[in-house]
């Protein structure tokens, strides 16, 4: 049996996008191809059991029937980090993974493990990521988002922690490089690479559409009130728009699918925004929804429009300056029912990554 550990430089790196376009185009190769994250620091609650999202992303889109609890033995919960300081029990964790990695792997041609951040991550527990790979006998990949300098050095850092605990790094795969920058990056850093004897396994274009949260994401992560438009909470948001600013100067800003953050009593922005279509549709509105701020919802009429021109729209308690803040810091994640970003991700690693030279240094 064939296994490999996914790894990261830091959140957000695409781990997890890395992880399901080499299962979905492995399997193109192999029968049988598992699934484990030894390590979940975000769950969802599966018939009473904590089990990774990402867990949940990969059965439900690849196939793979492993059981969850099994593809996810060990979900850091609140206030796991501070009980293990007070009672340590390495010996428990690490039989709780061993355990499910052995029926996980039952029978299977390959394996993919994902791990939960840098190489260090789980430190605090006597359970880093270079620990985990190494209690299951994985060589490493390492995802690196786009970028030369930053990502060498890194990637270079979370080797050297790899190799302290005994574990071989295949090589590593650099996500995310934007697209005017491809031809410059992708040279570079195979070349900076090369010279401190990494191997490089793949360079992966940025696509923003991966980046982007639909409507519903947003209501579910935040503090909000459907106030209508509850069949079009699956529009994807291209761009966040603050509607502080004159309306005749805001209308400058709105583009396609943009989600438009103001005060609920700012009935001029929100009849502009209500004023603007789409150039190919002028039946459609620009924007893909709207957040009304301060726990102020409009006038009567103007709650008529925004309901008859099938956009959703949230009430935040909060002051347009929070809900921007924690829109822009919200982690989007895939979900198995973002088919087009799931399509966008397989065809992205079947691409971009040498699958031949992964299947060789296994």
């Amino acid at each position: 049996m064939k296994k490999v550990f996914i790894a990261a430089t830091k959140q957000n790196d695409g781990k997890t996008t890395a992880s399901l376009g080499l299962i979905c185009n492995f399997q193109n190769k192999f029968k049988k191809v598992g699934f484990i994250k030894p390590i979940g620091q975000r769950y969802l609650e599966e018939e009473g059991l904590k089990i990774d999202e990402d867990s949940v992303l990969i059965e439900e889109v690849c196939g793979i029937k492993s059981g969850l609890k099994d593809m996810s033995p060990i979900a850091v919960e609140r206030g796991f980090t501070e009980k293990y300081i007070a009672r340590p029990d390495r010996k428990s964790i690490s039989r709780q993974i061993e355990a499910a990695f052995r029926r996980v792997s039952k029978g299977q041609d390959l394996v993919i493990i994902e791990g939960t951040g840098h190489a260090g991550v789980g430190s605090v527990f006597d359970h880093s990521n270079a620990k985990v790979a190494r209690l299951l006998g994985s060589k490493v990949i390492i995802i690196s988002s786009g970028g030369i300098g930053r990502p060498i050095d890194e990637i270079v850092l979370n080797k050297a922690l790899f190799e302290k605990e005994g574990v071989k790094v295949l090589g590593v795969i650099v996500n995310k490089v934007l697209p005017d920058k491809f031809e410059k990056i992708n040279q570079m850093v195979r070349k900076g690479l090369q010279r401190k004897g990494i191997e490089v396994l793949g360079v992966i274009p940025y696509d923003p559409m991966l980046a982007r949260p639909t409507i519903e994401q947003i209501f579910q992560e935040g503090d909000f009130e459907l106030l209508a438009g509850a069949d079009f909470l699956e529009r994807s948001v291209s761009q966040v728009i603050v509607g502080a600013m004159e309306p005749h100067d805001a209308v400058k800003y709105i583009t396609v699918d943009s989600l438009i953050i103001t005060p609920g009593d700012r009935e001029d922005m929100i009849m502009a925004v209500l004023s603007s279509f789409r150039d190919q549709d002028n039946k459609k509105l620009k924007v893909a929804g709207v957040i009304l701020s301060g726990g102020i919802a409009p006038e009567t009429p103007i709650m008529h429009l925004l309901i008859k021109a099938e956009i959703p729209v949230l009430l935040a308690k909060s002051d347009t300056y929070d809900v921007a803040t924690s829109i822009h810091d919200m982690t989007i994640k895939i979900r198995p029912q973002d088919l087009n970003k799931i399509e966008a991700v397989k065809k992205l690693v079947k691409e971009n990554v040498n699958f031949d030279k992964i299947l060789r240094g296994m």
